[in-house]
């Protein structure tokens, strides 16, 4: 059963773009997860389309991965199939408007490289996004936001595979995005692109501005280390990371995974750490801060996967 759905699977993506029992550690910014019964790497949205209508109606699970930022898998990795999106999916275009610009994104298309192109162009409004660890669609279905910015505040419009096989044009308004959400959630809808509405500026004062805002992060977070960005949301009224460090949490590990020193909000992978040290830390954060405050902690990491 297992071989004819890996031939399946061949036969739609070819050999190269089908991995079997695929560890999680090198495709998640974690850097640990157990394996994938198969990692599937689509590259044109022809492939995608016949790949979600195949698994649709063979009936396997399957998980998008994106970037693999934002996300913890479980040491027993995930059943079914794991797509990541590769080849045209990283695509960027500008089409010049009299507004400013029109920047079409394909889902696989990583944030960095989005704002760069946008600063190449002389096109500003991308700035904030041009340090978060994700990619497009993933940074869409998440409404993705640092510093002052989301991308609620500069999204036109986005194509979404909806899991019946119809592809939408979804406006910010259809997406219903909220802070570190969007319905996608919860109807399981994919992002294949997005346009985002950016305006002309000044070439050097964008680039200046990005140059800033890496700064900042260096200065700030813990980089040097694998984690999934902020661990956990911004509670109405607070900041996560203040409340950990008001508990006494900034230093506290479990295993080889600890609440950063450097930014409490923030959980690392210090070395050898496991997803299930991760996942107890980030449940006894939780425990010790709502004991202290009464505030609970929602993380913003998506778990998913197995346990041992």
């Amino acid at each position: 059963m297992r071989e004819n759905l890996k031939g399946k699977l061949v036969g739609i993506l070819g050999a190269d773009n089908v991995k079997e029992n695929e560890s999680m550690c090198s495709v998640t910014t974690f850097r640990v997860g157990g394996p994938a019964d198969f990692l599937c790497t689509p590259e044109t949205e022809e492939q995608i389309l016949a790949l979600t209508a195949f698994l649709r109606e063979a009936g396997e699970p399957y998980f998008v991965l994106g970037s693999g930022s934002n996300l913890l898998v479980r040491d027993g990795g995930i059943r079914g199939v794991v797509i990541r999106l590769g080849g045209e999916f990283s695509r960027v275009t500008v089409k010049k408007t009299q507004d400013g610009a029109l920047l079409t994104a394909q889902a696989g298309a990583k944030l960095s490289a989005v704002g760069h192109e946008a600063a190449a162009q002389g096109l500003t409004g991308l700035e904030f996004a041009c340090g978060i660890p994700g990619s497009v669609g993933g940074a869409v279905r998440m409404n993705a936001g640092a510093y002052g910015g989301e991308m609620k505040d500069i999204l036109q419009s986005a194509r979404v595979l909806m899991p019946d096989g119809r592809i939408l044009a979804c406006t910010p308004e259809d997406l219903q995005l909220s802070y570190r959400h969007s319905i996608l959630d919860e109807n399981g809808g994919l992002v294949l692109s997005a346009v985002f509405q950016l305006r002309e500026g000044d070439p050097e004062q964008i680039t200046q501005r990005m140059r800033e805002l890496a700064q900042k992060r260096r200065e700030k977070q813990p980089l040097e280390y694998p984690s999934a960005g902020s661990t956990f949301k911004r509670p109405e009224g607070y900041f996560a990371g203040k409340l950990i460090m008001d508990a006494g949490l900034k230093g506290f590990t479990v295993g080889g995974a600890q609440v950063s020193e450097k930014h409490a909000g923030f959980v690392i992978n210090r070395g050898g750490a496991t997803a299930s040290d991760i996942e107890e830390l980030i449940a006894r954060v939780q425990e010790k801060v709502f004991s202290q405050t009464g505030v609970r902690l929602e993380p913003e990491v998506k778990i998913v996967g197995e346990r041992l």
